[in-house]
């Protein structure tokens, strides 16, 4: 209604100026007629004016609603504004609009799924040599040999990201969540990793509640717990140092705790880690840091309704917290 007022006002102080000059008029040109018979004709003008103004508003009525809230229009889809001749045009106007919008949205989309599929098969077509690399490797002892492979699973990791983060955009397509027994895919996700923790010489503590299941999706999660402990080695200097991973059961929820001893984050860094390609004062001192670890971990989380929490300090070291809400505990 506060639309088409506004959208008449310049009618009504039209209106209102063509009223002062009736008696204007009438003062100009000396007539002596009672001054009744002018505010008669102004009322009957008033009242055609109102009746006016009422039948433009009932003509108009659904193109001032969807105005006045554009968002349940967009969210009905372009429903009929009207049968008169301007709701029409707007609507024909709105619907073009939307054609080529929807199109170029169209386009976007199958860019974006070419995209993904050559990403994808290039990601599985470089592991081939780096498999064949890997094994030409074994039987090599030397100090190069160690150190090529390094590199190489340093490699691996990052075509993972590439590979996982290229599916977060189809998430709903690539999850299956399930019961999943907490101990057994920690101890999983630390098994695939055990080749960076006997290099940096750093120990794995697991103190997760062999009864703790938690619902999930196992891919998913094992990817999260490789970013986490990935971390936790590149960011934790010298030797003898530890990494913990611990449960605790909260209410309907399971928390699981994965604690290092490295250099910890600056605490004005703290509000930003999650933020992608961010790799703060400390990533960039180490060079280690891509920016999309811990990211993609708060994005991964969010889509499997988990939530995930960060508590550092600097030189004694960083815990990151996963919870899984409304889990199963199972007692054995």
């Amino acid at each position: 209604m506060k639309l088409f007022w506004k959208d008449q006002i310049s009618l009504i102080l039209f209106y209102l100026l063509q009223m002062l000059l009736i008696p204007l008029l009438y003062w100009l040109s000396g007539e002596k007629r009672p001054i009744s018979i002018m505010l008669y004709g102004i009322a009957l003008s008033t009242v055609v004016l109102l009746l006016y103004l009422g039948y433009r508003y009932a003509q108009h009525r659904r193109l001032y609603e969807a105005l006045n809230n554009p968002k349940s229009m967009l969210e009905e889809h372009l429903v009929s504004l009207g049968d008169t001749p301007l709701p029409e045009a707007i609507y024909e106007l709105l619907q073009l609009i939307d054609r080529q919008y929807q199109d170029q949205i169209n386009l976007h989309v199958r860019r974006m799924d070419q995209h993904i599929v050559f990403m994808n098969r290039w990601v599985h077509q470089m592991k081939t040599p780096l498999s064949v690399i890997q094994l030409s490797l074994e039987d090599l002892e030397d100090e190069a040999a160690i150190s090529i492979q390094e590199e190489l699973e340093r490699l691996r990791r990052g075509l993972e990201m590439v590979i996982y983060t290229s599916r977060l955009d189809r998430f709903e397509d690539d999850f299956h969540v399930e019961s999943l027994v907490l101990n057994k895919v920690v101890s999983a996700s630390v098994a695939e990793n055990r080749r960076l923790f006997i290099r940096r010489g750093i120990k794995v503590n697991i103190q997760i509640n062999p009864n703790f299941t938690v619902y999930s999706d196992a891919k998913w999660l094992m990817f999260m717990l490789t970013q986490i402990l990935t971390n936790a080695v590149n960011y934790t200097s010298g030797t003898d140092k530890t990494v913990t991973l611990s449960s605790q059961h909260i209410g309907t929820d399971f928390v699981l705790n994965i604690t290092d001893q490295g250099i910890g984050i600056s605490p004005e860094d703290l509000k930003r880690v999650f933020n992608p390609y961010f790799t703060g004062e400390r990533g960039r001192q180490y060079h280690e840091s891509t920016g999309m670890g811990l990211y993609l971990v708060q994005e991964i989380c969010n889509r499997l309704g988990h939530t995930v929490e960060l508590q550092s300090k600097l030189g004694e070291g960083t815990t990151v917290q996963i919870t899984f809400h409304n889990s199963d505990h199972l007692q054995r």
